[in-house]
């Protein structure tokens, strides 16, 4: 009798909910159809973390940018408000147990980033515009905090390591898939890349620095043996996927990155003596010092300019003559270390670039695509706006946070103790490499597709690194 009670309950309250949503949509109210989400969100908030952090991962690919014009401010939807709660949950649990694993606290890692963001703190405090600075310093700590310090703990479970890249790659192809069918409506043109990897990625050098990031991670995967037939194939399609998407992006610091990528790959998986890798470097320097005059004068001489060409396209990348996108670069390269010189130690502050650069260009720097109010957007480096935003610390505290990474990286795919994790650290490691590469003309990590896969695979390493006992090499 009492089942039957609960069962009527249930289903009475099913059929008012339906009828009053019918309702209200009917007068165009649809806030009621986010009930049954915002409440499975909140049960598995305060019940299964892991899970929900999980399906962000999945989500993140799909968020759309929503810009609140009147209060002036950005998120992504449905992913980022739900990683503000996970921040906030995760300080209150730091604050109520007063604990955190040492061993995590203790790795290089995250010794660096921690001091990444204590210096990201400071220079919010004397930056020229202290709201602008702690916007950004804020958003890049909760993306740290859900991605980085909840996922470690994520990630004691090997299991949750697949997970997270496969929920990430997965959703990430079939971005790929609707990008690239709605580019080839209109012939693959490069202008219309712009237009194509909209609303999910804001450009397509953003859409093809996140493919190829996680990208060397699938390629790796199809050779893992612990892994099923299918499994392998499908990782391959993966790859190919990824690898169409980065070549119709025409974003050419990601082609660039990829062949990096390819020559780490061929350094780690033959061992190159390390001696040999720094005679050839030093060769390499060397021969540019000698003849950087030579080397000047025919770069000047490459008139090429970007192209639907791939080859023409390809050329261009030394055009710093005529190259629009080229020049533009080097002008707010320039531009960020004026700011750089004038504070040194302390910088603008986090995310302040864009609002104050515009004094710093010359004329003699301008391009067509300059604007006197600087209007345009970022320094186009993970290190050189860091430099002007932070001071020459904030560059340091990232660059030795990116050697750390990759450190870590080769050191488990040499001793990790099982093949598949040694073959997940060399993928991760060759990721980590492209966007380290990319970071030199690029930077993205104040976006959630970016800083996801980031600060999650950095997290992985970590894991591996201290929860897993490393095999003796032989």
């Amino acid at each position: 009798m009492f089942k039957e009670k609960k069962l009527w309950w249930l289903y009475g309250g099913g059929l008012l909910f339906t009828a009053l949503n019918i309702l209200l949509i009917v007068n165009d109210f649809y806030w009621l159809s986010a009930l049954p989400v915002a409440l499975a969100i909140m049960l598995l908030f305060f019940f299964s973390l892991d899970k929900l952090i999980l399906i962000l991962v999945l989500l993140t690919p799909f968020s759309i940018k929503f810009r609140h014009e009147a209060l002036g401010f950005t998120i992504d939807l449905p992913t980022e408000p739900v990683i503000v709660a996970i921040m906030c949950l995760f300080f209150f649990r730091l604050l109520y147990e007063r604990s955190y694993d040492l061993r995590v606290l203790r790795h290089p890692i995250a010794v660096f980033l921690i001091l990444n963001l204590i210096w990201m703190l400071v220079t919010s405090v004397t930056s020229e515009l202290p709201l602008v600075s702690f916007k950004y310093f804020i958003s890049r700590l909760w993306f740290v905090t859900t991605f980085f310090f909840m996922g470690i703990y994520l990630f004691k479970k090997v299991e949750n390591m697949r997970h997270f890249m496969w929920l990430f790659g997965g959703a990430l192809a079939i971005v790929v898939i609707l990008v690239t069918y709605k580019h080839s409506g209109v012939g693959f043109e490069r202008n219309m890349g712009y237009w194509a990897v909209r609303p999910f990625f804001n450009d397509h050098t953003h859409y093809s620095a996140v493919l190829a990031l996680v990208a060397p991670f699938f390629i790796v995967m199809s050779f893992n043996r612990a892994g099923s037939a299918l499994r392998r194939r499908i990782a391959l399609v993966i790859f190919i996927l990824f690898c169409v998407g980065i070549l119709f992006s025409y974003s050419r610091a990601s082609w660039l990155s990829l062949m990096v990528a390819a020559a780490g790959f061929i350094i780690l998986v033959f061992r190159l003596k390390f001696r040999f890798i720094m005679a050839g470097l030093i060769l390499l320097l060397g021969t540019l010092y000698m003849f950087q005059t030579e080397i000047i004068m025919e770069l000047e001489r490459n008139q090429q300019e970007s192209s639907g060409d791939f080859a023409e396209h390809v050329r261009s990348i030394s055009n710093i003559t005529s190259d629009a996108s080229n020049l533009e670069r080097i002008n707010r390269w320039r531009s960020a270390y004026r700011m750089y010189e004038e504070r040194p130690l302390l910088g603008w502050g986090p995310g302040t670039y864009q609002f104050v650069y515009a004094p710093f260009q010359r004329s003699e720097d301008y391009t067509i695509i300059t604007t006197h109010f600087g209007d345009l957007g970022n320094a186009h480096s993970e290190y050189i706006g860091p430099l002007a935003e932070s001071g020459l610390p904030g560059m340091l505290t990232f660059t030795a946070l990116a050697l750390a990474v990759l450190a870590t990286g080769v050191k488990l795919y040499k001793k990790a103790p099982t093949r598949e994790m040694r073959l997940m650290a060399l993928g991760i490691s060759l990721g980590f490499i492209t966007y380290f590469t990319h970071g030199l003309l690029n930077n993205f990590l104040d976006t959630d597709k970016a800083s996801v896969p980031f600060w999650g695979m950095m997290a992985i390493l970590v894991a591996m690194d201290v929860f897993f006992e490393k095999r003796k090499e032989k």
